[in-house]
């Protein structure tokens, strides 16, 4: 490896050389640096080339002025050039002119928006779900913002303040087979299978379209299964949402200027601007090319049509203008059920409400990376390198911002996705949010193990997320678990972001760290997604651990028995509840797998058809969900816990 390369690696943020979970020295080999940097558009295929993109790289960094600046409240604020200027006591984005510039200035606040802004000095706890498995009467087979609303509705009067939500972020909808929230095509828009048009236009029209349709028997069907089937529940809610939209073009929307819905659904296009229609075009492209035979990736799509600002695009757009019109409406129905589900949850008495999350990066071969191509580090994944847990790494199929692309558009990118996550919401989760500071990017067809940390710029970043935070009055969670670099948390803390703390590892010495200990600047839980619940975890783990756990809740005075059987796990859920409740953590969050009881889990991380992962549908309709004895009892006990009568 030549030492230009390495040195233009090193420039544009790239780690060359680090050590590993054993402190073992690596050096990051030369095909790996070369497949980040041409993704970062600084080509480095020959001497010359890598001496250009030094150059470029050098000449950026001693821009005198970037388009944006970020600074703290009421601190001098110190430009690229040693200048400094007074603080600002406006937390805000400001025009700031200097010489014949103009600049952005981004205020920042101390901290982001922390669980006292909701309740004082009361300890507040909320619930997590997985949207999809929500139950209500006539959801077709897949949970929706109605029953999003619902629960909430019903979980608010047991004192919850917060219902977190797994990823609600646009999927494929050409391919309803992909169906992990977590890999999502876009994350500027929404899943729009988990829109309820009767929420929107009314219960009237929608029946009178599926009488029509005779999709009746198939939605009642979906609606009983166990488990979601994404294909068949995913083709019956399109064929429902696009009966709709024919009817209602034809009639409300089309000819009734006057129609609420119809001027509503305008505006809602006219504010999306170029981002919404370029999501509904490359949906509608997508479809178009899988219906023809063509290419799944727009990366091989033919004659333009990979450049969502090529003249090609643009004549699709035209001759398939109501295909782009559709997906635009199922867009519009989505937004709209998701605002509803947030007012409901506050009307209901909710401090916070919903609380989304945001997965750690988008696919590649999505409306995102279509897009916005130059914002992307396309050919690239986000993942792990090799560790304890998985010798071969691992390379998660997602791809994200490209750093300089960040500082080089004024971070327009990273808060267009901010505010998308922020829309509807009192609350934020972070997926990975490791990844604000350096991710491990692993190019395109290489293992896992051939991969590189790039560097973010964290403290930009954090400022970002904390001023956002003020401006949308939601806090923000930052997802912290496994290997964390050390300091790494203490600066989630300063910046107001609450880490997450997870019963399972909570542990001292091999001993579960009694409830008192934990941080109060962190989330409490009970499990995630990604690990067993209590109840499965009861089940399967050996004498000595349950023994272990059932101490600790000894010890904090929860239980005086001796612990129940291998077999008999709904005692350990009921401590364990009230074990997380009882920390001083500022928010408690209950994943209703536990508030319910149940023994497995939404996903089993590194597996496909071994597990149904993201499939598994509560037993029980939201309406009756948390009225059973059971559920109700621990509720009442989290809420007791919590400090509240």
């Amino acid at each position: 490896m030549s030492d230009a390369l390495t040195k233009l690696a090193e420039a544009a943020g790239l780690v060359t050389q680090w050590r590993d979970f054993r402190n073992e020295a690596r050096t990051v080999g030369a095909d790996t640096l070369r497949a980040i940097l041409d993704a970062m558009e600084l080509p480095c295929a020959s001497p010359a080339q890598i001496h250009e993109s030094l150059a470029r790289v050098e000449q950026e960094r001693r821009r005198e002025l970037p388009s944006l600046i970020t600074a703290i409240e009421k601190e001098p604020i110190t430009l690229p050039d040693g200048q400094q200027l007074p603080g600002m006591a406006q937390v805000g984005y400001h025009a700031l002119s200097i010489g014949d510039r103009e600049i952005t200035l981004a205020v920042a606040p101390r901290r982001a928006l922390g669980p006292r802004a909701f309740g004082a000095d009361r300890k507040l706890f909320g619930i997590a779900a997985q949207l999809y498995s929500l139950r209500r009467k006539g959801d077709g087979g897949i949970g929706d913002f109605t029953a999003l609303a619902e629960l909430a509705r019903r979980a608010a009067p047991r004192g919850a303040d917060a219902i977190a939500v797994s990823p609600v972020h646009a999927l494929f909808a050409a391919q309803l087979d992909r169906f992990s929230p977590y890999a999502p095509s876009s994350r500027l828009f929404l899943n729009a299978l988990h829109a309820d048009p009767a929420a929107i236009l009314g219960p009237r029209p929608v029946q009178g379209v599926i009488d029509a349709l005779g999709i009746g028997p198939e939605l009642q069907h979906l609606e009983q299964l166990e488990l979601v089937d994404w294909p068949a529940a995913g083709r019956a809610r399109q064929t429902l949402l696009r009966g709709l939209y024919d009817e209602l073009k034809r009639g409300i929307l089309g000819k009734s200027s006057r129609s609420i819905a119809a001027r509503d659904f305008a505006d809602f296009k006219r504010t999306g601007g170029e981002a919404l229609a370029d999501h509904a075009r490359f949906e509608a492209i997508h479809a178009h090319q899988l219906n023809i035979g063509g290419p799944w990736n727009w990366r091989d799509w033919p004659g333009g049509l990979d450049d969502a600002r090529s003249d090609a695009v643009r004549e699709f757009a035209k001759q398939y203008a109501d295909e782009v019109d559709f997906h635009l409406f199922k867009q519009w129905l989505a937004d709209r059920g998701l605002a509803k589900a947030q007012a409901i949850a506050r009307a209901s008495g909710m401090a916070i409400g919903l609380v989304s999350d945001l997965a750690v990066g988008t696919d590649g071969g999505g409306s995102h990376a279509w897009s916005r191509r130059h914002d992307f580090l396309v050919g690239l994944s986000v993942g792990a390198p090799p560790d304890e847990m998985n010798l071969q790494g691992q390379s998660w199929g997602l791809t994200t911002f490209s750093p300089r692309a960040l500082t080089q558009h004024g971070y327009a990118p990273f808060l267009e996705m901010l505010r998308a996550a922020l829309r509807h919401a009192g609350g934020m989760r972070i997926d990975h949010v490791l990844g604000l500071n350096r991710l491990w990017l692993v190019p395109e067809g290489a293992s896992a193990t051939d991969g590189a940390y790039l560097k973010y710029p964290l403290r930009d970043l954090l400022r970002l997320i904390a001023l956002e935070s003020v401006l949308h009055r939601a806090l923000i969670i930052g997802e912290d678990l496994g290997t964390v670099p050390e300091g790494f948390q203490d600066t989630l803390a300063e910046a107001g972001l609450l880490g997450m703390r997870v019963l399972w590892f909570e542990r001292e010495h091999g001993l579960f760290r009694d409830p008192s200990r934990w941080s109060p600047d962190a989330v409490a839980m009970t499990s995630t997604h990604d690990v067993p619940p209590v109840a499965r975890w009861w089940k399967e783990q050996e004498e000595d651990d349950r023994r272990a756990l059932w101490a600790a809740f000894r010890h904090a005075g929860l239980v005086q028995s001796e612990p129940p059987p291998r077999e008999s796990p709904q005692s350990a859920v009921d401590a364990a509840l009230r074990f997380v409740a009882r920390t001083p953590s500022r928010l408690a969050m209950l994943p209703l797998e536990d508030v319910v009881g149940l023994d497995e889990r939404p996903n089993v991380p590194g597996t496909t058809d071994e597990h149904p992962n993201w499939r598994r549908r509560l037993p029980r309709a939201v309406d009756t969900l948390l009225e059973t004895p059971e559920v109700s009892s621990r509720l009442d006990a989290v809420r007791i816990e919590r400090g509240r009568s």
